[in-house]
């Protein structure tokens, strides 16, 4: 997310929409945005829209609408994976030769955060996560031959000490774990 910058539009009741989480990666030129729709309604509805920056200007690639409750609830001790999607980059698809078969993978993470938690790194770009917010969303770009795979992640304290990691196909993290090892 932007330092400093508060996702949520002023004028757009929190009632209605509330921005969770916004990133961007302006080396890569993408983003994502995690939002709930009516966020305390049973019928609360989350959506991640993917952007591209093509053409001078930032386009969507799409995302995906959830039924449940967003990432402000529920308790996290240190690192959990909520969701990951993707899409293949605008630039290859809509320029000539628009091959989809070499088309850059660009790719979103939602995930939940310990209080503990002061920032996390997704793959090698570190993410600030703001005081009080338990709820992230970070993008990615990999090339199209190398898979669409989740980066590594991996939570510090606000210490910089590591706290916990989860692989590319790991469903818990190594904190939760160990938890579980220390359980049985």
């Amino acid at each position: 997310m932007l330092a400093g910058a508060d996702p949520q539009p002023r004028w757009l009741p929190r009632r209605v929409l509330t921005v969770v989480s916004a990133d961007v990666d302006t080396t890569a030129g993408v983003g994502a945005v995690w939002s709930v729709w009516r966020p305390k309604s049973e019928r609360a509805r989350e959506h991640t829209a993917l952007l591209e920056w093509y053409d001078e200007q930032w386009r969507s690639l799409g995302g995906g609408i959830t039924d449940g409750v967003h990432a402000g609830t529920g308790l996290c001790d240190v690192l959990e994976v909520r969701g990951c999607g993707g899409g293949l980059s605008l630039t290859r698809r809509l320029d000539p030769p628009r091959s989809i078969a070499t088309a850059p993978w660009i790719g979103c993470v939602t995930l939940r955060l310990g209080p503990e938690v002061g920032h996390v790194l997704v793959g090698e770009r570190r993410i600030d996560a703001p005081p009080g917010q338990r709820g992230l969303v970070a993008a990615w770009t990999s090339p199209h031959d190398s898979g669409r795979d989740r980066p590594v992640v991996v939570a510090f304290g606000r210490d910089g000490v590591e706290l916990s990691r989860i692989g590319p196909y790991d469903a818990l993290d190594t904190h939760t774990w160990a938890r579980l090892r220390e359980e049985l």
